[in-house]
């Protein structure tokens, strides 16, 4: 089981990586939206806000009135950020749970 500074430390670093991104995706994603991440195993989450392609304000603690939330376990969120668990596959085999209206899921697969 990974800790909580490994989590944060990999939306962080996911954070970073879809900055870098951000001019490419800007002008095909136009996506403005509250996102929570609930760690299930640990008891923690996270929150910030997706906004031109970038993830932004992102800070400790839940946002139950979020547009967007993925809960899944500490070792499942590492893999997804490092690319070693595709995203479809974890969604379909319900290690990942994503919350979301389903236009805004197409824009959020583009981006990721």
């Amino acid at each position: 089981m990974a800790s909580v500074d490994e989590c944060r430390q990999a939306l962080r670093d996911l954070a970073a990586r879809l900055d870098h991104n951000a001019e490419t995706v800007r002008e095909r994603i136009d996506l403005d939206r509250t996102l929570a991440c609930r760690v299930t195993d640990l008891g923690a989450a996270f929150h910030g806000r997706l906004a031109d392609g970038r993830l932004l304000d992102l800070t400790d603690g839940d946002d139950p009135k979020a547009k967007i939330a993925l809960s899944t376990s500490s070792d499942d969120l590492l893999a997804l950020v490092r690319g070693e668990l595709d995203v479809t596959r974890a969604v379909a085999s319900k290690r990942v749970s994503i919350k979301a209206n389903p236009f805004d899921l197409l824009k959020l697969r583009k981006l990721l």
